[in-house]
């Protein structure tokens, strides 16, 4: 009897067309301005993550076209780069690693690997990166890899209801264009 009149109200309730702007608006309001701040929240969120993609891109590729050795101080001005390019204070990550793969044994090898920034990046080892046929791409026997990867921690502008900080992680790899490899010997 109690769930038959509950269905006979909400049925009502449902065709009634008795209702006021006020009362809609009150409802349709508050909804209408958290989309719009979701939206926003979402789309700066993407932006700041394309722009570390960009950053990457670039910093891979002008790594790809050095025909000498990288020193260090060459590594700690791409973190330099990478933090203008993006307009941040500095709070960015960012690893470089040269990879190798050996097709006898189908696993790949770290020439070297350089990490600039505070985060949860490490130096990449043959260990951690021996079989991740998962993340990096097909490659020919002794053929070199550059990778770049940025760690940077997003903070919403607005509270709809994101954590306080997202982490933004980017990869990017490219091979490279006019030396067979690229050396770091202080690395």
């Amino acid at each position: 009897m109690l769930i038959a009149r509950l269905k006979s109200f909400l049925t009502r309730f449902r065709d009634s067309t008795r209702g006021t702007v006020t009362v809609e608006t009150v409802i349709v309001v508050p909804l209408l301005f958290w989309t719009l701040s979701a939206t926003y929240e979402f789309f700066e969120m993407y932006r700041y993550k394309s722009v570390r993609e960009k950053a990457s891109y670039t910093i891979v590729d002008m790594i790809s076209r050095e025909q000498t050795n990288v020193s260090t101080a060459y590594v700690d001005n791409t973190k330099t780069l990478f933090d203008d390019f993006t307009n941040d204070r500095g709070e960015n990550q960012m690893r470089i690693s040269i990879i190798t793969y050996n097709s006898d044994d189908d696993e790949y090898a770290i020439v070297w690997s350089e990490v600039r920034g505070d985060g949860p990046l490490d130096e990449l080892t043959d260990d951690s990166i021996k079989t991740r046929h998962d993340i990096l791409p097909i490659m020919g026997n002794g053929e070199h890899l550059i990778q770049v990867e940025s760690y940077s921690e997003y903070e919403p502008q607005l509270d709809i209801g994101f954590s306080k900080a997202i982490g933004i992680q980017t990869r990017v790899f490219t091979s490279p264009r006019f030396a067979e490899q690229v050396k770091c010997p202080d690395c």
